[in-house]
């Protein structure tokens, strides 16, 4: 049955008895693997509905519904179909306006916007721009670093500070507003601004 390498030889077979059959498959048949089952499913359910009921991922849904030729949704439609969370009072943030929603930043944003169009603002990047050589203060990195706040932009003495700036790169001044920042690099208090600051 095998050759002096160890190989099969062609047109012998090894196990004939315990060989798969023409039509038998080693995984145990899904509902989703048969297209009518599927195109009922599809037209109440997400292909992402359908994964999770089945502990597959969403790939594996549309896979089929490519396989069997069934028309998926244009994203107005999927939106239709989509769940979106809870609603109303179940929500808990519904009604939590001002200081009662975690992401208020003191409601400074339009402030923010009229500040962050200022020639003082503009004149300040410059001179960032020129004291950190256009890098990363963090990592290094060259490219479109983004201004800083060390301390807080609520902080109003401070904004235009070019001691409180420091120019870091997209990915380090993700770090520095995440929760991974643990030692509060580039952080002078323990409120931390929004990213964009």
């Amino acid at each position: 049955m095998r050759n002096d390498k160890g190989q099969f030889v062609k047109g012998q077979r090894y196990s004939p008895d315990t060989e798969f059959k023409k039509g038998e498959h080693w995984r145990k048949e899904k509902p989703y693997w048969t297209k009518e089952w599927l195109e009922n499913e599809y037209s109440t359910k997400s292909s992402g509905e359908i994964a999770r009921d089945f502990g597959v991922t969403d790939s594996a849904i549309l896979f089929w519904l490519n396989k069997h030729g069934i028309q998926k949704r244009t994203i107005s439609e999927a939106r239709l179909v989509k769940h979106w969370g809870v609603s109303g009072e179940d929500n808990p943030m519904f009604g939590k306006r001002g200081e009662l929603n975690q992401n208020w930043k003191g409601g400074c944003t339009p402030d923010r916007q009229a500040f962050y169009m200022s020639d003082e603002w503009k004149s300040a990047c410059s001179e960032v721009y020129k004291r950190d050589n256009a890098l990363c203060q963090r990592c290094g990195a060259s490219g479109k670093p983004h201004v800083h706040h060390i301390e807080s932009f609520s902080n109003k003495e401070k904004r235009s500070d070019i001691n409180n700036l420091v120019l870091l790169c997209v990915k380090c001044h993700r770090f520095v507003h995440s929760n991974k920042n643990i030692e509060k690099e580039f952080i002078k208090e323990e409120v931390q601004d929004d990213y964009s600051g």
